[in-house]
């Protein structure tokens, strides 16, 4: 049988050192974009370098988030605590619809009051170091997230995925400056750059508030239950009133189980442990609560009432 408390351990340093590399990776781009774009004084650059502040701050709530919400429940979370990583996601959210703000409010000054570029070429090389850091921290982080059901990675993770698409696109601007001479162009992709950003927020908002909300999982995963439900179906009569959830990285399933009338209460925990264990298999941070009911209570249809007890599987 699969040790699920070792494996979330390990999913969970997985998770912190993948948050820590974020970190050191934004707060080196920050500083580097800040230093080039006030230098040649690009106001794409200097976006860029804000938008990387962002996910930054973003990077740190995550890496705090996700230590958080590791912890096991208590007297006070008896559920868990991870509607911190939803939390994180939220704030995040808010965090970038503030940066785009602030970066459109620059690009519209530059418009109104005219644009002065130096020498573009430092620039342009910032952004191609950016483009190779962020995409490798954002993939690092996208898979992360995938492994370990962290909303709080995938939130970090898209943030510099946007990042590189950005970065992209004023590297292609400054180069198009430096091969025209048209400074107009740098404010102009700054507001490009704000409307990406602006997508990104409004993505992740509506993704960390579902969760919060404590909306069924994907229909996939209940399928899925369902299924390993169902693998145990020789032993029961019928399930009902199966409801799910998700708090984070954590899920919450319960249900109403019918068995056979004559079933001992041993015989019916070893199945409830047996369904239980087969659920948290697949989904290891899974809390799963299996309500038993006798079948003639229900007024259910038993086809095995009148034989002999269903062999528990």
């Amino acid at each position: 049988m699969v040790n699920n408390n070792v494996n979330i351990e390990a999913l969970n340093k997985e998770k912190t050192s993948i948050a820590r590399l974020s970190i050191i990776s934004n707060a080196m781009l920050v500083a580097l974009k800040l230093a080039v774009g006030i230098m040649i004084g690009s106001v794409s650059v200097i976006s860029e370098a804000i938008h990387s502040g962002i996910d930054l701050v973003a990077a740190i709530i995550a890496y705090f988030s996700v230590r958080q919400s590791s912890r096991p429940p208590d007297a006070e979370h008896a559920f868990g605590h991870g509607k911190i990583e939803n939390v994180s996601g939220a704030v995040e959210a808010v965090l970038i619809f503030v940066a785009a703000g602030l970066i459109i409010w620059e690009a519209y000054n530059k418009l109104v009051h005219g644009v002065e570029i130096e020498d573009v070429s430092l620039g342009i090389a910032v952004m191609l170091i950016s483009v190779v850091a962020n995409y490798f921290v954002s993939q690092k982080l996208l898979q992360t997230a995938k492994r370990t059901d962290s909303i709080a990675l995938e939130a970090d993770g898209w943030h510099l995925r946007t990042d590189v698409l950005t970065s992209l696109g004023i590297f292609a601007g400054l180069v198009a400056i430096k091969l025209t001479g048209i400074a107009i162009l740098d404010p102009i992709l700054a507001i490009l750059v704000a409307l990406f950003i602006l997508k990104a927020a409004f993505d992740l908002t509506i993704k960390s508030v579902k969760d919060l909300l404590d909306i069924k999982l994907p229909t996939e995963e209940e399928d899925e239950i369902k299924r390993i439900i169902a693998d145990h179906s020789a032993s029961y009569v019928e399930f009902h009133e199966l409801r799910t959830r998700k708090s984070g990285s954590d899920r919450f399933v319960d249900l109403h189980l019918v068995v056979h009338k004559k079933l001992s209460v041993e015989e019916a925990h070893i199945l409830s442990d047996h369904i239980e264990s087969d659920i948290k298999e697949r989904f290891p941070r899974a809390s799963v609560i299996i309500h038993i009911e006798p079948c003639k209570e229900m007024g259910a249809n038993c086809k095995v009432c009148d034989g002999e007890n269903a062999n528990v599987q």
